[in-house]
């Protein structure tokens, strides 16, 4: 073990959104304690915010535990109720698309972790666009998009 972390006082380069500004932060938990094939994550979904675009990964496979909070998990086109202490895993496969929207009135807390993968496709089923990692690059029908975010 390199060095024990706290979550509290996590540097602020491990942080995205440090001061909660928008409708989602990330801690990046796994990065800022050295994790190179595994990323662990907890991210902090404000009333009303989602915490990604929908989408699916080709080879990363994903766990996710709802810490605090209720919201929706958007999966596979079915919208779950989820609340405190629920969790499952969702495999790699371009099939199995999957995001949280917060519908509550309180912050949603996510642990989120998985494999990490440069091979990986992430596609945007409500947008036809698949980011391909590898190369940093978008595409929709098979054309490069220009300034694209996956935000």
């Amino acid at each position: 073990m390199k060095k024990l972390h706290n979550l509290t006082k996590l540097p602020s380069e491990f942080i995205d959104d440090p001061k909660f500004e928008s409708k989602l932060r990330t801690k990046y938990l796994g990065s800022a304690a050295g994790s190179e094939k595994l990323y662990i994550n907890i991210d902090y979904v404000k009333p009303g915010g989602k915490s990604v675009k929908y989408h699916s990964h080709s080879h990363q496979e994903e766990f996710f535990a709802i810490l605090k909070g209720n919201g929706l998990l958007r999966f596979n086109d079915e919208e779950i109720q989820v609340t405190t202490n629920d969790f499952f895993a969702k495999p790699a496969g371009k099939s199995i698309a999957h995001q949280f929207i917060n519908n509550s009135d309180d912050i949603l807390i996510i642990l989120d972790c998985g494999t990490k993968s440069d091979d990986d496709e992430v596609f945007y089923p409500d947008e036809n666009i698949t980011y391909i990692k590898s190369e940093k690059k978008a595409y929709k029908d098979s054309k490069l998009i220009k300034d694209w975010s996956s935000d």
